[in-house]
């Protein structure tokens, strides 16, 4: 990953590969610091810096791209602090008779997703807390068959842009992807649990509708 976005890695990451990272477990992120990008950990939750506890207010995992330089919680980061997620794919969750059906959406050409992300530092008792969520928007055609939103994924020449290298305009790379970038398929509701873990999460799962 430092050497696909071209950053410098923490001396300290989170353990690769897991399958199965819920929030407030820590992600990988690549984020501009003095040096340039930099390959860091940071908790999958955005805790603002008004918040007395990490849970003394709602969850925030995901940031919607269009109110994102409007809520407080988020506009100063959109402005000044915006990140990349590296994942290789992600979950989504259908309704369907009754019951939620987990579904899996990777990239079709292989390559790792590069999610458009927000960061903020949170002074906690034992020193600062780097945090992050994910920007989502409306679905395109494909996501939208399961949920109405998706996180927003950017394409490599727009990397230097999001992070703020390039200037002003990250703005308008915040659109649902391309109707031929993602693929999915039906996995098992094993990934319901924050105990499992292993790469069979992300197979396609051909039993039972409700397995």
């Amino acid at each position: 990953m430092a050497k696909l976005f071209a950053a410098l890695p923490a001396n300290s990451l989170p353990a690769v590969p897991n399958y199965n990272i819920c929030p407030t477990d820590p992600v990988h992120v690549v984020r501009m610091s003095g040096e340039g990008r930099a390959l860091v950990g940071m908790r999958w939750g955005f805790i603002p810096a008004w918040y007395k506890a990490a849970n003394a207010g709602p969850l925030l995992i995901n940031a919607r791209a269009e109110t994102l330089a409007e809520k407080p919680a988020f506009k100063g980061a959109a402005r000044a602090r915006r990140c990349i997620i590296p994942a290789s794919g992600y979950y989504e969750w259908a309704s369907a008779s009754g019951m939620k059906l987990p579904w899996y959406y990777a990239r079709r050409d292989s390559d790792p997703m590069a999610l458009a992300g927000i960061w903020q530092e949170w002074e906690s008792d034992d020193g600062p807390i780097a945090t992050c969520a994910m920007v989502t928007i409306a679905s395109n055609e494909l996501t939208g068959r399961v949920h109405d939103r998706m996180p927003v994924i950017l394409e490599r020449k727009d990397w230097g842009k999001w992070l703020g290298e390039e200037g002003k305009g990250a703005a308008r790379l915040m659109l649902p992807a391309e109707e031929d970038v993602l693929i999915t398929h039906r996995v098992s509701r094993m990934i319901n649990s924050n105990r499992s873990e292993g790469s069979e999460l992300i197979e396609p799962w051909e039993g039972d509708e409700g397995a």
